[in-house]
């Protein structure tokens, strides 16, 4: 699997370029805010049709354009396919493949990235959002109904917020409490299927790596936490959704108390520990480093297992956040697909992965 041309019309500071990438390492250099991390985004939006920096479309235009387009060549599943994603402003986006219209979700099945950027080295310390965001991301790749069921969920959560918010001001909101609550329940009780299964992969395949690349002296260990009242997080949807609404009908008056949602998959989270003690209350920096480093390389391993392609990997200015030691594991383990690292230094790195490199000056590749 992999991108062989990309073109960007009108896309972030692109106003008309071209780019061609090898089947192995590419290495996309430059100064700072010269577009490096754009074209990343561009090659991220083939697999999923959003950007990992932003929720609104209309902040991918550049500046006085009111479209903008990312045309791309891929090698996929055997074949050759092109990816076409138009952005207007104030539409919806228009996605095609091989000129047959599709779905974001959908476009799982022509490409799969797997990012990791410096805000990943904080996937240990920071809070259960950034976790949950790993899950979905890479849940949506390999199980596109998954997509279709978050956004369903976040819809949800966005008018029950509402309700709650503003149901003093206008008690009629309570007449639709329950409803947008029992849609909840039902979303949640899917999410939390595919997030424990999910989960119980990464908990098979980060662990190996993690020991080797600690010298076999860490256990890195990871497990899923949901709902409290959900006695199997991997039973049917029927009997999670029973156990949702167990907790939800105990939690109503709190709901309304404190206008927020306390019951749902939006509570969900990933307990990691390394050698049995919590990594986010106990773990040094390089200890989270490393098992946050872990996990992305297991997400890739994954989606290699799902697909049978090794999915693209996207190093955007990874690297210049880690040790040698750290540099050094990652670039051997990226061996055997396409990988994109942006960074400000070419020489070094280029020489270090013998990869193509690429120039981004002012929103222009050279290369």
């Amino acid at each position: 699997m992999r991108v062989n041309r990309i073109a960007l019309n009108g896309f972030r500071n692109y106003e008309w370029e071209t780019a061609d990438f090898a089947p192995g390492t590419n290495v996309i250099c430059g100064a700072n805010a010269q577009g490096k991390t754009n074209l990343l985004e561009a090659v991220y939006m083939l697999s999923c049709g959003r950007s990992f920096r932003t929720r609104y479309d209309r902040e991918l235009l550049g500046f006085g354009y009111s479209e903008g387009q990312i045309l791309a060549e891929i090698f996929s599943h055997d074949r050759d396919q092109t990816v076409d994603i138009r952005l207007r402003a104030g539409q919806a986006k228009r996605i095609t493949v091989n000129g047959v219209k599709k779905t974001a979700g959908e476009l799982a099945g022509a490409v799969n990235v797997v990012l990791f950027c410096p805000d990943d080295l904080n996937l240990i310390k920071e809070g259960a959002a950034v976790r949950r965001r790993l899950m979905d991301n890479a849940i949506s790749q390999i199980r596109p109904r998954y997509a279709e069921i978050l956004t369903e969920f976040n819809r949800l959560y966005e008018h029950k917020t509402r309700i709650l918010r503003d149901w003093r001001e206008k008690p009629s909101l309570l007449d639709t409490l329950d409803e947008f609550s029992d849609g909840m329940a039902r979303s949640s009780a899917q999410l939390i299927r595919y997030r424990a299964a999910y989960a119980a992969r990464l908990n098979q395949a980060a662990p190996p790596i993690h020991r080797e690349f600690s010298g076999k002296g860490e256990e890195l260990a990871i497990a899923y936490q949901t709902v409290s009242t959900v006695k199997d997080p991997c039973a049917s949807a029927r009997e999670i959704y029973y156990d949702i609404c167990e907790h939800q009908e105990a939690h109503r008056q709190a709901e309304l108390d404190s206008a927020q949602c306390l019951t749902g998959a939006h509570k969900d989270d990933l307990d990691i520990q390394i050698n049995g003690r919590s990594a986010r209350s106990f773990a040094s920096q390089g200890q989270t480093r490393t098992a946050a480093l872990s996990m992305k390389l297991a997400e890739r391993e994954i989606l290699h297992a799902e697909s049978g392609e090794m999915p693209i990997l996207l190093l955007d200015d990874v690297l210049s956040e880690l040790d040698q030691k750290r540099q050094e594991f990652v670039l051997n383990r990226i061996g055997g697909g396409q990988t994109l690292i942006t960074c400000c230094e070419d020489a070094e790195i280029s020489q270090r992965t013998g990869g193509r490199v690429l120039l981004v000056e002012k929103g222009r590749i050279r290369g």
